[in-house]
């Protein structure tokens, strides 16, 4: 099988993008391969690949739009902002409602300046983040600015750990981890980011996305 140049794959739960890169150069026996844009392994979905000369052209897609599919529970706040972390602080979200996260999220839209997750690549000093947040070392998060250019609740369940199910879509370098953290902050409750798919990048959606599987 002939390798494309820039191959869309559905990345899978548990995976970290370079485990894509790795079973893709298996595959198709091409060293040559890189990434646009990297998915945590909790995260799921788009994963644009440049193989060969392919990845060449991976920064034409570096800087465009994202659309994520994000699932926040509030009632509790992570180490690393997703549910890989220990929890931090805890709150019963029992009083939360539908109408309290869409007045929240319609005041989000637009552009943020956020703290990053202290678990990213970002790099203070020269290091990254997350090598410090690893060994247990506090340091005062850098701020981003990051943009919400639309952002849809499509379902909530209230309950002490209430939960929402709500579509973003974002510029490029917005971490989801961040939006989840300051919509709880917004409406008076600790959260977190539960789950995560990516659906689209620029014009690649997941639709035409190959399942990492098929290269298996």
């Amino acid at each position: 099988m002939s390798a494309p140049e820039i191959l869309i794959i559905d990345k899978t739960v548990g995976m970290t993008s370079f485990d894509v890169i790795r079973v893709l150069r298996k595959h198709f026996t091409i060293k040559k391969m890189g990434h646009a844009g990297t998915l945590d392994p909790l995260a799921s979905g788009v994963l644009v690949v440049g193989i060969g000369a392919g990845t060449k052209k991976l920064n034409n897609y570096l800087k465009l739009p994202k659309t994520y599919g994000a699932l926040v529970r509030f009632g509790e706040r992570r180490s690393t902002g997703d549910l890989e972390g220990e929890v931090l602080e805890e709150k019963d979200a029992g009083a939360l409602t539908r109408e309290d996260v869409e007045k929240a999220l319609r005041a989000m839209r637009g552009e943020l300046l956020l703290p990053v997750p202290a678990f990213s690549a970002i790099k203070v000093d020269g290091k990254p983040l997350y090598k410090n947040a690893r060994r247990g070392i506090e340091m005062a998060l850098p701020q981003k600015k990051m943009c919400i250019t639309e952002a849809t609740l499509n379902s909530f369940i209230e309950g002490e750990r209430a939960e929402a199910e709500i579509e973003f879509v974002v510029t490029s370098g917005t971490y989801v981890r961040s939006l989840a953290e300051e919509l709880g902050r917004r409406v008076g409750y600790p959260a977190t980011l539960a789950g995560l798919r990516r659906t689209s990048v620029g014009e690649f959606t997941i639709k035409e996305a190959k399942p990492i599987d098929l290269f298996t």
